[in-house]
């Protein structure tokens, strides 16, 4: 990134003015995945999802102007939450109002009487905020390695093999491959302390 990440209140900041378009390439850098994945966690198809994320977007965008960033009245993140869960709730009631064809109204029926155990929105909205923080920052930090390092990383912490396995497969000590998955591990947690938005 060409600025190196801009703490979230100037970037925030930046926001007000439409034409930056920097700005706003971060920002949708930054939330976008967070959105998209949100409401797709929600049950929404990938075109919904897509519009959906359209619309949080653009209520940021007319909310730029007027908004101030005031970390005493809560996180930015949690004001986007806010938004993403209203723009959701809209979208879910006019889909409601839209009639359904069912095909077997008994089947239907039977699948509607089934309880439905929805997880907590907002530990949702953290799960994949988490998911995409890491995604921003292992494709920030991945070019900084030597493949055999990154894959001894990949495949031990993320893939779940044992270091031998790994160790075997790539032709490297079990000592190297524990070496360089705590290499990778510390300068992500360092990219992902510097992605925290707040």
């Amino acid at each position: 990134m060409g600025d190196v990440l801009l703490t979230r209140a100037s970037l925030l900041a930046r926001l007000e003015d439409p034409e930056d378009s920097a700005a706003w390439r971060q920002f949708v850098e930054l939330y976008g995945s967070l959105v998209y994945g949100f409401v797709r966690q929600r049950g929404l198809q990938d075109a919904d999802a897509a519009d959906l994320t359209q619309e949080v977007f653009l209520a940021v965008a007319q909310a730029a102007g007027r908004f101030k960033y005031d970390p005493k009245q809560g996180t930015f993140r949690g004001w986007l939450y806010g938004v993403t869960r209203n723009k959701l709730a809209r979208f879910l009631q006019r889909r409601r109002l839209q009639p359904i064809g069912s095909g077997d109204t008994n089947c239907q029926q039977r699948l509607t009487e089934q309880p439905v155990q929805e997880p907590d929105p907002a530990e949702a909205w953290e799960q994949e905020f988490q998911r995409q923080l890491f995604r921003l920052a292992a494709s920030q930090v991945e070019p900084n390695f030597a493949p055999k390092t990154w894959q001894a990383f990949w495949r031990t912490a993320v893939d779940g093999k044992s270091g031998a396995t790994v160790a075997q497969e790539l032709g490297l000590s079990v000592g190297a491959v524990y070496v360089a998955r705590s290499r990778v591990l510390a300068r992500l947690a360092e990219q992902i302390q510097q992605l925290q938005p707040e």
